[in-house]
């Protein structure tokens, strides 16, 4: 029988406020579990045209699959969030682009027509669950030489970046990071993070009962000065520090992806259409140069050039990483298209989760602003990835000339 392929729209989106990982951070001892369900209910109670029985599948991601972000997260997450049990349910992992994937996972699906409806989340405990926990890389990794050592070390394949392109100095990785923390910094006086966060209730043994509201991470007023003072963990007299990295955090993200008819019948809201996206693999040891191919090779499926981009939003695991994505286009450090919310360096980055922030506050940003066309949501992944999402402005006015007036 023939096929007719859907177009896949981003419905809605929400995540929790993101905690610093470990014992004094806002979730000690909230499970990761719960984080991701609070997600899933209230897109559900923001959304009450959806009826239950029409969301036809939920993938959930996590890098760290164990414990209680283990036992097929998507299907037991469902049906604690109220879902019929006629709703099925996996888990996803590819590391930090886990809730992407979960995106592009289910986005695919819908535009192949195998469903209308999904959920696709994230969530990372990585207080509970640090990353690596429990994992057992086969020797042969390291023995033959497959990749060196450090490729499994984040923090080194961001020096290595350094090391590969020099410009990319110490000083711009630190400029770049003071820029996110005050971006992020108005775009909470400004209102634009508050909208999409869930909150959160939390109990601790010796704290007590508590409400998380906004994200733990940030450090407003933070200084290039106060950034130049702070070590260099991964290399003596590296360039890599804790205030031009994101940090070890928890959170959890959650969207409603549909098929544009589906969402037009239902009522529901078309926030992004689906463009096109990518997913390549890059040396291991230069894990942060993985956006740059991902982004070329979207873009090609597209057809579309770096210029036809009129907002980024730019996972900041590193900012180095970012650097290099920026370098390679011809893009400013501080270009206004460019994670106008501030990014992971700020907000937090609870590795699986993150994709999907990324395309909530971009669809925010399209509302925003009626005059760009298309948008591009990309990351760098562990194990030396890349992956990207190019996504269509449904507000899109036509006028390019609307921004300068």
């Amino acid at each position: 029988m023939p096929r007719t392929a859907s177009d896949v729209v981003f419905v809605d989106g929400v995540r929790t406020p993101f905690g610093r990982a470990g014992e004094k951070g806002m979730y000690a001892q909230t499970r990761a579990d719960d984080l991701v369900i609070k997600c899933i209910t209230e897109l559900l109670r923001r959304n009450p045209q959806l009826p239950k029985d029409k969301v036809e599948e939920v993938a959930i991601a996590a890098t760290t699959q164990i414990g209680d972000q283990g036992l097929t997260l998507g299907r037991t997450a469902a049906l604690l969030s109220g879902l019929p049990n006629t709703v099925p349910g996996y888990s996803v992992d590819r590391m930090c682009a886990g809730a992407m994937t979960a995106v592009t996972n289910v986005a695919s699906a819908i535009g192949f027509g195998a469903y209308d409806i999904a959920i696709a989340a994230g969530v990372e405990h990585m207080g509970r669950h640090p990353m690596g926990e429990g994992v057992d890389p086969n020797p042969r990794i390291i023995a033959e030489k497959i990749v060196d050592p450090e490729a499994l070390s984040m923090g080194n394949t961001a020096e290595n970046l350094h090391d590969r392109f020099p410009q990319l100095t110490k000083e711009r990785s630190d400029a770049y990071a003071v820029g996110s923390q005050d971006k992020l910094q108005s775009a909470y006086a400004e209102g634009r993070i508050q909208p999409d966060l869930v909150p959160v209730a939390t109990r601790h043994a010796d704290k007590g009962y508590g409400l998380a509201t906004v994200d733990e991470p940030p450090r407003p007023g933070t200084t290039v000065a106060d950034l130049a003072a702070l070590k260099t963990p991964f290399r003596a007299h590296g360039r890599v520090t804790a205030g031009n990295s994101a940090g070890l955090n928890d959170g959890a993200t959650a969207c409603i992806i549909a098929s544009e008819e589906a969402a037009r019948e239902l009522g529901l809201p078309v926030k992004m259409r689906l463009v096109t996206f990518a997913f390549v693999g890059v040396e291991p040891e230069v894990m942060g140069i993985g956006p740059v191919p991902a982004a070329e090779k979207a873009l090609a499926k597209a057809g579309l050039s770096i210029e036809d981009i009129g907002l980024f939003e730019l996972n900041e695991a590193f900012a180095v990483q970012v650097l290099a994505f920026l370098d390679h286009f011809g893009i400013a450090d501080d270009d206004p298209r460019v994670n106008r919310y501030g990014g992971a360096i700020a907000t937090g980055h609870p590795l699986a989760s993150s994709g999907i922030r990324l395309m909530t506050q971009l669809a925010r940003q399209f509302e925003e602003d009626p005059s760009v066309q298309y948008g591009m949501t990309a990351m760098c992944i562990g194990i030396g990835m890349g992956g990207a999402v190019i996504w269509e402005n449904p507000h899109f006015s036509g006028d390019n000339n609307e921004k300068d007036a």
